[in-house]
C-alpha cells in the first residue's frame, strides 16, 4: 500500500491552481470536468502520481467556499532553504502567517503559508540546512 492523494474541497479553482502551481511549485498533473455531477476535479503535485502522492483540489461548482473546521490540520512540505523559499512564496502572493523559526517546544525548523481557500500548508527545513 502507498498513500495516493489529500483532498482539498476549494472554492475558486482557478485561483487555487495559480497557488499550487505559482506560490508552491507544484505542477498540474490531470484535471477534468464532471459537469452531471457539477465538479471539477484537479490533481496537483510534485512528480508522477504513478510514484508520489499528489494532491486533490475538488471544485464543487456551487459552492464558492467552505468551513475548514477544527480537524484539518495542515500539509506538510520539506524545503531546502527555508527562509530563500518563504521570501519566494511571498513575492509571488503566497500569505506567509509564521515566519520560518524554530518549532515551539523543539529545535525543528518550520513556517507556514496559507492558501486562497485558508489551509495551512507547513514548510520544514529539511536536516541538511538546519
Amino acid at each position: 500500500m502507498r498513500l495516493l492523494h489529500t483532498m482539498l474541497r476549494v472554492g475558486d479553482l482557478d485561483r487555487s491552481l495559480t497557488f499550487y502551481t505559482e506560490v508552491l511549485g507544484m505542477r498540474l498533473l490531470r484535471r477534468k470536468d464532471y459537469p452531471d455531477g457539477r465538479f471539477t476535479l484537479a490533481f496537483v503535485g510534485y512528480g508522477d502520481e504513478s510514484s508520489t502522492a499528489v494532491l486533490e483540489l475538488t471544485h464543487n461548482w456551487d459552492t464558492s467556499s467552505y468551513e475548514i473546521g477544527t480537524g484539518y490540520g495542515h500539509i506538510a512540505l520539506g524545503v531546502d532553504d527555508i527562509h530563500a523559499t518563504c521570501e519566494a512564496m511571498a513575492a509571488k502572493g503566497g500569505r506567509v502567517v509564521r515566519p520560518p523559526g524554530a518549532m515551539k517546544h523543539g529545535t525543528t525548523v518550520i513556517a507556514f503559508v496559507e492558501d486562497p481557500d485558508g489551509y495551512k500548508v507547513e514548510l520544514i527545513q529539511l536536516a541538511s540546512r538546519a
